[in-house]
């Protein structure tokens, strides 16, 4: 159902190189996110996106200055808007969509109980200090 929502195969495949991912690690890092990691979804079938980046904040004003920060970063260093994001009003769980690049933003709490990592565990992680 996910995957019929946008066209993947017209999009360029992204790399660890690649500007954008470049620009979330670096805003992220910027606003002091921790437990940063990236999943590298590319070899898998049927997701959604070629990375998912997820990293932690200590507060729910955190959340939303990390996300804040991602989309303007983004917006200037690699010239891209999100598609889509979600999840500013509770700031638990913020979503930032850039279609091949999902970036998720939790409190430690949220991280736990859902457990990105274990879903998604033919995924090669990387940490990112």
């Amino acid at each position: 159902m996910l995957a019929t929502r946008r066209k993947r195969n017209s999009v360029a495949r992204l790399t660890k190189n690649s500007k954008i991912f470049k620009a979330i690690i670096h805003a992220i890092q910027e606003k002091k996110g921790s437990n940063i990691t990236s999943l590298d979804l590319r070899k898998i079938p049927e997701a959604i996106a070629d990375f998912f980046i997820v990293c932690e904040a200590d507060s729910t004003t955190q959340v939303k200055a990390i996300a804040s920060f991602v989309e303007d970063h983004v917006r200037d260093a690699a010239k891209e808007a999100p598609y889509h994001h979600e999840g500013h009003q509770g700031a638990q769980w913020v979503l930032v969509d850039y279609v091949n690049v999902v970036v998720h933003i939790m409190l430690p709490e949220t991280r736990k109980f859902y457990k990105l990592e274990e879903m998604w565990s033919d995924a090669e992680t990387e940490e990112h200090k």
